[in-house]
């Protein structure tokens, strides 16, 4: 047994003693949106909500003389290291960002009861990697990689054997979520050239495309940790080792604004309850286009651990993205009767979600924060147009990063 794929094969053998393979189901709505014949790997469904325990599973139980494992992890990798550790009876130390959602905190410590320990450390996952690196020198133990380690790799891969036996054939298509590029660099290892590929990354983590640009692993100056789960600011050597003549037309990256509008239908439209990153795969659909119609295609929903939490924030986005939420600073005449005249330019679709006034001594004119939901794009080309009209002086800041990340 020399080949990755025969290794690959072996680890999901041994992975059914302790949990089920998780379902590849056909999806009929997206079939019939994208004229293809759609499917969804969904590893949202495993023990732990994430495809993660698989590369934890398969990396711990090659080292049964270890007593001792540590990891640096956003939430799913932990999660996954927790659960191993119980089953295999070992102890674990995981080093997770202190912004990490709490319900990815709560169910490591669920999984891992008594065996791990967490250490919350640092805003982005770079920074609590070199803590774990750093333990791991001074105290011993067994650092897991999350995804730069090439029995997690191998053990990622079992995603592959699983849609293997269960399509009964290679894919066509295969949509393929990356982070560090541990599940990419495992699927792409087990079905070569048997089936096209797109990865896809938050454009605020595209640390694949950066590499491929530049011809090797380069450090991201700048991360979004919105879609947490694939938020990596450099890919790893070992997966970048695997990954690095796939080109830049195999690569995606998707705006994390349009991602919740994706979030929200696969909640409102299937009742799928999918995390940001583990939603990559699905919305990556919309760029596809023609290239996938009348083909087998099969996106990997890497993950559930959606923190209910976020749910305003999603619809937030999913909104501005959408164009029917506008926030934007008026200039009001500080007069009785302004705001009256104000309010009567909206049309009856249109609702303030946002009204901030503070009226300013000694002047003739006033500043107001105001946030606008309709239910149309087309209703601000009226309402800007009325305001034109009549003099109004605003500014439209939705878009202004700096400013909303302030005001909104």
């Amino acid at each position: 047994m020399d080949s990755f794929a025969d290794h690959a094969r072996a680890a999901a053998a041994e992975m059914r003693a302790v949990f089920p393979e998780s379902p590849l189901l056909r999806n009929a709505h997206l079939s019939a949106r994208f004229g293809a014949d759609i499917w969804l790997k969904r590893e949202d469904l495993s023990p732990v909500r994430s495809y993660k325990l698989r590369g934890a599973f398969n990396a711990m139980r090659k080292r049964p003389e270890a007593d001792l494992f540590v990891c640096a992890s956003a939430g799913n990798h932990a999660q996954g290291v927790a659960y191993m550790c119980r089953h295999f009876g070992k102890k674990g130390v995981i080093f997770m960002p202190v912004t990490t959602p709490q319900q990815k905190i709560d169910k490591t410590r669920i999984f891992g009861g008594d065996a791990v320990e967490i250490r919350m450390i640092g805003d982005y996952f770079d920074d609590c990697l070199a803590a774990a690196q750093s333990f791991c020198a001074e105290r011993g133990g067994h650092f897991l990689s999350p995804f730069d380690d090439d029995d997690v790799i191998e053990g990622q891969a079992t995603v592959g054997v699983e849609i293997l036996e269960q399509l009964g054939r290679a894919p066509d298509h295969l949509v393929v979520p990356v982070g560090g590029g541990g599940l990419s660099a495992g699927l792409l290892s087990f079905f070569g050239a048997d089936c096209q590929y797109t990865f896809v990354e938050p454009q605020g983590g595209a640390c694949l495309r950066a590499a491929l640009e530049a011809g090797k692993p380069v450090t991201l100056p700048r991360v979004d940790t919105f879609a947490d789960g694939a938020a990596v600011a450099r890919i790893g050597e070992r997966t970048f080792d695997r990954l690095k003549g796939v080109g830049l037309a195999s690569s995606l990256t998707i705006n994390e604004d349009r991602l919740c509008t994706t979030i929200l239908e696969m909640l409102n439209v299937e009742g799928i309850v999918l995390e940001p990153a583990g939603a990559l795969s699905v919305d990556a659909l919309k760029d596809l286009g023609m290239t996938i119609r009348g083909k087998t295609v099969v996106c990997i929903t890497s993950g559930g651990n959606f923190d209910f939490e976020r749910l305003p924030e999603v619809k937030e986005r999913a909104q501005r993205y959408s164009g029917v939420k506008k926030y934007f600073i008026l200039r009001l005449p500080q007069r009785p009767g302004a705001l009256k005249d104000f309010l009567n330019f909206l049309g009856p679709e249109d609702d303030i979600a946002r009204f901030e006034y503070l009226k300013k001594s000694a002047r003739n004119f006033g500043s107001v924060l105001i946030g606008i939901e309709t239910s149309e794009p087309g209703n601000f080309e009226r309402l800007f147009g009325l305001l034109d009209d009549n003099g109004y002086t605003y500014r439209d800041i939705t878009e202004d990063e700096v400013l909303a990340q302030f005001l909104i």
